[in-house]
């Protein structure tokens, strides 16, 4: 059990690298933009995951979070709060809320085993009754999925691409193989047209 909890929260701690390397060399404006029609950005990815990084991976093994969160105590969290930066957050203090639920998080994984019970409040009755290994479990997969969010959004803004892009193909391949998927649509936009 022990190598299963630290393969766990070494991809939860990789996966939450990766979201914040998309954050680099960004300013306020562009970290905080709107790039899908749904209105993901990166800091709101970001803020997302502090709050369930001290839900799941604290609240729920009666380790309440050490600061709170305006968009949790006012219930606005159940109205989207949590999925963008206002005005009066910087990306500075969203980054370090992030670090410290993170650093929280880590505690409570480092203190107890996978099978210590758990309770996640706002669940339905019936399955509030968990584990950290099932919230361990939720929560790499949680950070991964947004990760991956933050990794196109990221390549919206600027076309960086995620960390193994240049692993992949070069700077010189990227625009051939492209356009090799592009022909590959282009061949159905004339059948799309005549239905």
């Amino acid at each position: 059990m022990d190598d299963l909890k630290a393969e766990l929260h070494h991809s939860l701690q990789a996966s939450r690298a990766g979201l914040l390397s998309r954050l680099e060399s960004l300013g306020e404006y562009d970290l905080r933009r709107p790039l899908t029609p749904t209105g993901t950005n990166l800091l709101g990815l970001v803020k997302h995951l502090a709050g369930l990084e001290y839900a799941y991976l604290g609240e729920s093994f009666d380790r309440a979070a050490p600061e709170t969160m305006s968009w949790v105590e006012d219930g606005s969290i159940w109205d989207g709060a949590d999925m963008w930066a206002t005005a009066d957050e910087t990306s500075a203090y969203l980054v370090g809320l992030y670090q410290r639920a993170c650093a929280h998080a880590d505690q409570t994984i480092a203190e107890l085993d996978l099978l210590t019970p758990g309770q996640v409040a706002h669940w339905p009755a019936d399955r509030r009754d968990t584990t950290l290994g099932v919230l361990l479990v939720r929560m790499v997969g949680e950070t991964a999925h947004h990760a991956g969010h933050a990794d196109i959004v990221r390549e919206l803004i600027d076309g960086r691409a995620g960390p193994d892009h240049d692993q992949v193909l070069d700077g010189t391949t990227w625009p051939t193989y492209v356009a090799r998927i592009q022909a590959a649509a282009d061949s159905f936009a004339t059948t799309r047209h005549r239905r």
